[in-house]
């Protein structure tokens, strides 16, 4: 093994770079995804070089000191088998390694190695697609939510209630990350709010980057109720007709119904795993994650 091999930081010039790694392991990275994992924890992602070549990639997120996660745990092919990876993942680790409960999607051939670094197997995540051609104007979607509710897009949305909805369905608040992920300029937000102005649902989607060509992404979806999951979900769609993804967590019990109900058809899996105290919050109200590189 070359002595020249080095971790440093991911700087913005990586970016372009860590999305290319990303989209040829089939990841289908949303445009502008990993400028954001970058600045929600900036000593959370890291580049492996032989000495200034980048060859591999890993985020390990730190939220505060009782969760973090890991992710975008990439080595270039071409530079696979000669122990890179394992110096990645072990830099995370060791930089986590005040944190009280770390997480991780685990690729399913992947799971007997990360068990002998202390995960355990919790969930099943289903990465679902759906290719839309045709569905239903908006207003028609939302005729079956009474005069209870009103939906709202971008701008519309007031400030904070969303932060303040998602801060009380996470394991950790994320007010940095979401509200980069939610003012992002690709995409569109939705919320739903009641009649007392508070947020009972909302989600986003954007374009990303499939290994042979484009689509859009899902996620998050959060949602009170599998109703008002349905019509945020049928209103995205209206507006970015094509091949969408969604990614939903097994411990939500409702997801995987609703999304057959609504024409999805599951693509691949994932297995969350975990390495000190799971978090107990319910997860019955998340129907899609932001993304599998940072929980």
């Amino acid at each position: 093994m070359s002595n020249s091999f080095h971790i440093r930081a991911l700087e913005d010039s990586d970016v372009s770079m860590v999305t290319y790694w990303s989209r040829n392991e089939g990841f289908s990275p949303g445009l502008g995804d990993v400028s954001i994992y970058k600045n929600t924890d900036k000593q959370g992602l890291w580049i492996g070089c032989l000495d200034d070549f980048p060859i591999g990639c890993i985020a390990g997120v730190k939220y505060n000191s009782l969760y973090g996660f890991i992710g975008l745990f990439i080595v270039d092919k071409a530079y696979r088998g000669n122990g890179y990876g394992v110096k990645l993942w072990g830099h995370v680790i060791n930089n986590l390694s005040n944190v009280c409960c770390l997480g991780i999607e685990a690729a399913p051939d992947r799971i007997s190695d990360y068990q002998e670094w202390g995960f355990k197997p919790s969930s099943k995540t289903t990465r679902w697609i759906i290719d839309v051609k045709d569905i239903s104007p908006t207003n028609q979607i939302l005729s079956h939510l009474n005069e209870d509710y009103c939906l709202l897009e971008g701008n519309q949305i007031p400030r904070n209630i969303i932060q303040n909805y998602d801060a009380n369905k996470e394991n950790t608040p994320r007010p940095h990350f979401i509200s980069d992920w939610l003012s992002h300029k690709l995409g569109t937000v939705l919320a739903i709010v009641n009649t007392k102005g508070l947020c009972v649902g909302f989600s986003r989607i954007r374009p990303c980057l499939f290994k042979n060509g484009n689509g859009y992404r899902i996620g998050p979806l959060v949602a009170d109720t599998p109703l008002l999951a349905s019509a945020l979900i049928k209103s995205l769609l209206i507006k970015y007709p094509g091949s969408t993804l969604i990614d939903s967590p097994g411990l939500n019990p409702y997801a995987n119904e609703l999304l057959k109900s609504l024409g999805f058809h599951p693509l691949s899996h994932t297995v969350r795993m975990y390495k000190g105290r799971q978090p107990t919050i319910s997860m019955k109200e998340i129907y899609g994650l932001a993304c599998l590189e940072l929980g």
